[in-house]
């Protein structure tokens, strides 16, 4: 009997290869070189200012890297003109570290700018898919509030769910647990973990909390002085034999960190 040709895999959401980048004379990333693939929920870990938040301005393209290769979808982000970046940014939602709401603008409204600017989707389809995102994250009694009239958790919420009206293939979250308590971060960890399994999107979630990073991630990668120098599964990297990882995740003050 023949045998059945084995299922080709799927091709990687993010491709980055061998990335440079520096601000001047200080070198951010030396030889960035990750692959991320459908459905993965990675979380980058790494030291504060250490590039994991460059690592996603890379990937949206508001950056351009010194040298190496960056992809979304089998595309070279780094090649692309304004036009392209702006259709290619349409795949991709962007959860802020501090929710970045504009204040002038009500719940709703926050949520319909993205729709009304990059859509010609009508008010009342806005307004349902508005309440669908809202309802999704828990916050669909909200949309008449201002971002001032919002808890740090609430405002958390409602930058997922913008993060989610164009419906992305990838979600990238910078410091999603910033600012909570353990109680709220412990929620929103439970919300992006369930709202990528429903949507079926790809995300990267960069995060130097441990407790986030271990309890959301499907994949973990370090980052440490401009490379990835390990990425696993997190049993696997919660029993790393890497100094620079073991040191990082365990929170000690000894080790080659900050010696």
């Amino acid at each position: 009997m023949t045998e059945p040709a084995p299922t080709p895999a799927k091709a990687p959401v993010v491709e980055m290869t061998h990335v440079q980048l520096a601000f001047g004379t200080k070198t951010i990333l030396k030889d960035l070189t990750l692959t991320v693939a459908p459905q993965e929920r990675l979380v980058i870990m790494g030291q504060s200012g250490g590039g994991k938040s460059t690592t996603l301005r890379l990937i949206l393209g508001i950056l351009k890297p010194r040298s190496g290769i960056v992809k979304f979808k089998g595309r070279d982000v780094t090649r692309m003109s304004r036009a392209d970046l702006n259709l290619m940014r349409q795949g991709i939602g962007m959860v802020y570290q501090y929710s970045a709401l504009i204040s002038s603008l009500s719940v709703r409204d926050n949520l319909a700018l993205p729709l009304e600017e990059l859509t010609d989707k009508s008010q009342k389809e806005i307004d349902q898919i508005v309440s669908e995102k809202l309802e999704l994250v828990g916050m669909e009694d909200t949309r008449s509030y201002m971002p001032a009239e919002l808890s740090g958790g609430m405002r958390k919420r409602v930058g997922l769910a913008r993060a989610l009206v164009l419906n992305p293939e990838l979600i990238l979250f910078d410091e999603p647990s910033a600012g909570l308590d353990p109680v709220v971060s412990s929620v929103i960890d439970e919300l992006i973990i369930s709202l990528t399994v429903k949507t079926k999107a790809t995300s990267i979630i960069v995060t130097h909390e441990m407790d986030s990073a271990f309890r959301i991630a499907t994949r973990m990668a370090m980052l440490y002085q401009g490379r990835i120098i390990e990425e696993d599964r997190p049993e696997v990297f919660r029993h790393s034999s890497d100094p620079v990882v073991s040191q990082f995740v365990e929170g000690r003050t000894d080790g080659p960190i900050g010696t």
